[in-house]
């Protein structure tokens, strides 16, 4: 991957950072405020939450591990998801019970909480890891663009969907974003740490 992409990971590390002390501050309930208002309701956008459903993701990830293990022989691609998404969602739900930010009040709403939001960060860590994989699967700069750019819209318009819904604010969806690029990043750093000590 790219040293800019590690770079940015650094960004949204810092973004998370800053969210995470600050999201009960005025002005950023106020930017949670106006984003809410101008995305509540949108069924087109809602449709996207079902990409980020836990058990969608469940079952991409066995079918992703089944695929790995059988067909490509890969068990440094197997740990690779296990800690991307696997780990990923137990950082979710450690951050969640350590903030305990209650969800925006609406009807209906969920009991559990908000900060930072899962399907947001779980979203794009299985569509990242999807695009990771298989874009190192082929040689083709193009096909490679067009998996990560797929990725990217679909990872984006989850997050979306949850302020769409009511289910989140916007910092949650932001958060979710920052914290899970900067875990897929380390994950990364991990999965290639060996092609770079043979470089050496």
């Amino acid at each position: 991957m790219k040293k800019g992409a590690y770079f940015f990971a650094l960004i949204t590390l810092a973004i998370f950072a800053i969210i995470s002390l600050n999201y009960n501050s005025a002005s950023l309930e106020v930017l949670d405020a106006k984003i809410q208002s101008l995305l509540r309701g949108n069924e087109v956008i809602i449709l996207f939450h079902y990409l980020g459903e836990t058990r969608f993701i469940v079952m991409i990830t066995i079918l992703l591990l089944l695929f790995l293990w059988i067909r490509k022989k890969s068990y440094r691609g197997v740990l690779f998801v296990l800690l991307t998404i696997g780990v990923g969602n137990g950082i979710n739900q450690l951050l969640k019970h350590y903030f305990e930010r209650p969800r925006p009040d609406i009807a209906d709403q969920l009991i559990t909480y908000s900060f930072p939001s899962g399907h947001s960060q779980m979203g794009l860590l299985y569509l990242f890891t999807l695009a990771f994989l298989f874009s190192n699967m082929t040689s083709s700069r193009k096909k490679e663009m067009t998996i990560w750019g797929i990725a990217i819209v679909l990872a984006f318009f989850i997050g979306l969907a949850r302020i769409a819904e009511g289910r989140h604010y916007p910092t949650d969806v932001l958060a979710g974003w920052s914290i899970g690029y900067s875990w897929f990043i380390i994950c990364v750093l991990w999965y290639e740490s060996p092609k770079h000590w043979r470089k050496k």
